[in-house]
């Protein structure tokens, strides 16, 4: 059995139920999983795709996205989501990483075509939207379709390598095994009381696990609908609440925060949902309020990558009560608090939170040092500090160290400092996130410049836009002639965050 098989299984309950809703268009059970298995077959017969081979997408949402998902169950293969939101430099780190066999996109990130062609020539294209001169079309490659049924894979397989931004300032692959995604789907259920008469509207982007995996995939697996987005929108949303009637969403503080301030939030019908899930960073309580004064429960999930996300979370009909708490461990997976002796605290001590189970990764995709500082005697050392009451609910109090998200999206300081330090004309620099309230934060620069160099802060953000995706520009960069730093030589980031917040 492998992961794909839950989608057989509906298909043959409920052959005729819809599936995916996606911009007027609609895929069934019985449709879904005969694409899945066609695509698996043309993969393998035409790409020669096998067990353990990478498969790339670099897409906003579609159904497709989800097909390729499956089909990579189906062969063992694995899916590298990319985040269309970075710079080809970025996307380009990712692919050399990876090294997928194939790369599945759309048109709009065609720019990342001609790097690839230099360096990683032996990769297959191929466009979801368009024919790229040096590959073929989705549809055309499933018309070719005439291999034998595959069954290569288990729940073993490795499925997922999806990228998150790294202290070392590169971003590390997270390896997530499909039963990952199983014991995932099962918390998910136990957290919304998902049944297959749910309807769960997706607008986050499925390059993250929380866009993917906190509803998309447990509705599928239950046998419940999806309505999909290509991407956010605010009106959009509000729209398809009304007009949809989903009873499930998953809204990041951002996302919350659009929707709640967009004219038409006081009159939109919320009546159909059940609840709405939120996560990514601690949520402010205003925006909490915003949705509850709506009679829409909410509910808080706690993770991250690594854990699929489903980690910690509050339960539909369960106890809301404790402002501020992400809730319990899950139903499949435990997680405590443990001191800098790594043993666990007491409750209301504060220390780092850990996590075990099957949703965990298995490893940092090729990088070993990584996984042995994550994984420590079975337990996925988050870096999170948070809490947790006498009951075992959890309370999470900072984010990694020096860790940014602005609008649900992470960002390291070292990424962009590494980028920062690459200008000739920078001698040394320290990145913090500063409070905003539209985007939770947004990362501020401090710069030592070369002594005698002109440099200003326009040009210095014009180096950084052909090397960082726009959500990682600085809003502000800040040229000091020192910055603070310990015995060692190390820059102290919340040195700097206390400086900017004085001169603010």
């Amino acid at each position: 059995m492998d992961l794909c098989s839950l989608i057989t299984h509906n298909a043959a309950f409920t052959p005729d139920k819809p599936a995916i809703h996606f911009e007027g268009e609609t895929l069934s059970y019985a449709g879904l999983s005969a694409r899945i298995a066609q695509t698996a077959r043309a993969l393998k017969s035409e790409l020669g795709v096998r067990r353990g081979d990478r498969i790339a997408i670099l897409s906003q949402n579609r159904p497709d996205y989800l097909v390729l998902l499956y089909a990579c169950a189906r062969l063992g293969a694995m899916l590298v989501p990319m985040n269309w939101r970075l710079a080809v430099a970025e996307q380009m780190f990712i692919l050399a990483d990876a090294s997928p066999k194939v790369l599945v996109l759309e048109q709009a990130f065609a720019p990342v075509l001609p790097a690839l062609a230099e360096r990683m020539p032996e990769t297959g294209i191929v466009g979801l939207d368009f024919g790229p001169e040096r590959g073929v079309t989705f549809d055309t490659l499933l018309s070719r379709d005439d291999g034998e049924p595959t069954d290569d894979a288990d729940l073993s397989c490795p499925l997922l390598i999806v990228y998150t931004s790294g202290t070392t300032g590169r971003p590390k692959g997270a390896v997530l095994r499909q039963e990952a995604l199983l014991w995932n789907g099962v918390m998910s259920q136990h957290m919304h009381s998902l049944t297959s008469d749910d309807h769960v509207l997706t607008v986050l982007p499925l390059f993250h696990v929380g866009g993917l995996n906190i509803q998309t995939t447990p509705a599928l697996h239950h046998g419940a609908t999806v309505t999909l987005h290509a991407r956010f929108a605010p009106d959009a949303t509000l729209t398809a609440i009304a007009r949809n009637r989903p009873t499930l969403t998953v809204l990041v503080p951002a996302t919350i925060q659009a929707v709640t301030e967009h004219p038409a939030w006081a009159d939109t019908d919320l009546s159909s949902l059940k609840a709405i899930a939120t996560g990514s960073t601690i949520v402010p309580q205003a925006l909490i309020d915003r949705i509850t004064a709506r009679s829409v429960p909410v509910l808080q999930v706690y993770g991250s990558t690594e854990t699929c996300p489903i980690a910690v979370y509050t339960r539909l009909g369960g106890d809301l009560s404790r402002a501020g708490s992400t809730g319990l461990a899950g139903l499949c997976c435990e997680a405590t608090i443990i001191g800098g002796d790594g043993n666990a605290v007491a409750p209301g001590v504060a220390g780092e939170i850990v996590v075990r189970g099957p949703n965990v990764l298995t490893e940092y995709w090729g990088n070993v040092d990584a996984t042995r500082k994550a994984l420590q005697d079975g337990w996925y050392r988050t870096g999170d500090i948070g809490r947790r009451d006498t009951r075992g609910y959890f309370w999470v109090l900072e984010r990694k160290n020096n860790l940014i998200i602005s609008g649900g999206e992470n960002i390291y300081p070292a990424e962009v400092e590494r980028v920062l330090i690459a200008h000739p004309d920078v001698v040394e620099c320290g990145v913090i996130g500063r409070p905003d309230p539209r985007w939770d934060e947004v990362p501020v620069a401090f710069v030592i410049k070369r002594q005698g160099a002109s440099l200003d802060a326009e040009s210095l953000k014009l180096h950084l836009q052909t090397q960082l995706a726009r959500f990682k520009l600085p809003r502000e960069i800040i040229f000091v002639d020192d910055l603070p730093r310990t015995a060692l030589g190390k820059v102290q980031h919340h040195l700097l965050r206390q400086l900017d917040s004085s001169e603010r």
